[in-house]
Formats: C-alpha cells, structure tokens, sequence
C-alpha cells in the first residue's frame, strides 16, 4: 500500500525571495492606495480601478484576476462579509462599515497576497476591538513562524490570540497558504489547532498568515456569486493577512514596507524574546 506523503514545500534562493518582496511591496502600495481612497460613497469597484493603476505603474500583474475567473483585482468585503467579495459600481461603502480590502501581486512570477480590514469613518467600539483582536492575531502568528517551527505553532499562535482578546469566532473554513510561485500552495496554514504539528518551518519557505475573525460564530456561507463569503449569523467580521518569509534572522514580513520590525518589535516587547529582523 502507498502513504500519502506531505506535500513538498518549495523553498526559495534568496534571489527568488527578493523577487517575492518586489512584489509584496507592490501589494503594499496597493493596500495603501485603496485604504486612502476608501470613504463613504466610494464604490467597491473604484477600489479596484485604484488598485488597477498602482500594478500598471509598477508593471506587475494581479494574482486575483483571472484566478479560476475570479473577475476582479482586489476582493473587498464589507462588514459581515469575510473573504473574496467581488467590487461592484453599485456597492457604495457608509460611514461605520468595515470594510476587508485583499490584494495580490506577481513580480517576475513570484507573488505577494495581503489583506487589511478598514473602519469607514467612525465605527463602533466593538467593531474597532474586532479590528485590533484580528491583526494581533496575524503579528502573533507571524511572530511564531520562526526557522525550526512547526507549522501548526503559527495555528495555535493566531488561535490563542483570539481567544485571549475576547469572544470572537475564529473562521475555519478558509485558512492561510504557502506561496511563491503560485498564490495558494500546499500545506494550508489553519488559523487554529493544537502546536508542534505539521512540517518544521526551512529557510527559504514563505507563507501567507491570515485570520478572519468575527463578532458571533464563526460558521460562513458561500453567496450565490460563488465567491463572496460571509458570516453565518451575520455578524460582522474582519481579515488581515501578510506574506512571510522564513529567515536565519527570523521572520521577514514581505508585504510590510519595514519588513515587519515595528509590529515584531511590538511582540518582542509583549513577549520578552527576540524575533524581529532588519527591513
């Protein structure tokens, strides 16, 4: 009888990883851009005409467009919506919506993917703790994935992060991915389980960390558009994402213009170990 075997992890030269951050800084700009031109009465679509003009300036190409024919550049969703909302002209964001903007790049055909949930003007305080609680949970995952890791200490990282900021739900259904040469490759990285499982984290690995948490439960639907998914119950949710890569140094945060130091400066602090490197 054949075992199956664990997929094989591409590992990247350090060539092949600055590409990798070529086009992360791509998606950074990209994440900036749309972020600034967000505000009530901006549709969802001129997001991604924004984010359409940021990749022909920098001459790099979306990873989302076209991707299994998904139509669009960026995926942007608002506030129970979780992951993978289409733009659209008749979509027009309100003051107090959350608002999930996801954005990819490829460089030389090595890619970035990065997300970050916005408050539209003033928003509740339970949807601003909600924004807090998620991107910590992504700086504690990122903050984990440290060369000799396993993969699931980023899981459960993110996971007690959750849970140590109050009662969120933290989304299962879709999970984190390695990346490089495609956008989504094997193994995913789940946002929750138990540590020290799954394949040891190498140099030259490169991963995409990115939980989504809700305000209620944690269950999602798939939108009869076959992409957008949503919460359950209806409950708003956010997302937040960055591309890492796994160094000698310790983690190099792809898509973070610093290379991640000030928010693994943060961790460091909060935890009293070392786990930040240079920009």
């Amino acid at each position: 009888m054949r075992r199956n075997r664990a997929p094989e992890i591409e590992i990247k030269t350090p060539a092949q990883l600055e590409l990798m951050r070529e086009a992360g800084l791509v998606v950074a700009q990209m994440l900036r851009a749309t972020s600034e031109a967000a505000g009530p009465g901006v549709s969802t679509a001129d997001l991604d005409a924004v984010a359409r003009q940021v990749l022909r300036d920098a001459g790099a190409k979306s990873s989302f467009l076209g991707y299994h024919g998904y139509p669009a550049t960026i995926c942007t969703s608002v506030n129970c919506q979780i992951v993978h909302g289409i733009p659209d002209a008749g979509v027009k964001l309100a003051a107090g919506d959350l608002l999930s903007i996801d954005a990819g790049a490829i460089v030389g055909g090595w890619h970035g993917d990065a997300a970050v949930t916005i408050a539209i003007g003033a928003a509740s305080d339970s949807a601003l703790a909600l924004l807090a609680a998620c991107e910590l949970a992504l700086w504690r995952g990122i903050a984990a994935a440290r060369l000799g890791a396993r993969l699931t200490d980023v899981s459960r990282a993110v996971e007690e992060s959750a849970e140590s900021s109050g009662e969120y739900g933290v989304v299962r259904e879709y999970t984190g991915h390695f990346i490089g040469s495609a956008m989504h490759m094997d193994p995913p990285v789940p946002n929750y389980g138990r540590p020290s499982r799954g394949p040891a984290l190498l140099t030259g690995m490169a991963m995409a960390i990115e939980p989504m948490l809700t305000l209620g439960d944690r269950r999602t639907r798939l939108l009869d558009d076959e992409w957008t998914v949503e919460t359950q119950d209806g409950s708003l949710a956010a997302h937040f994402e960055h591309t890492v890569a796994i160094t000698e140094e310790g983690p190099w945060v792809l898509t973070a213009v610093d290379g991640g130091a000030a928010g693994l400066r943060q961790m460091s602090e909060l935890t009293r170990e070392p786990v930040a490197r240079g920009a």
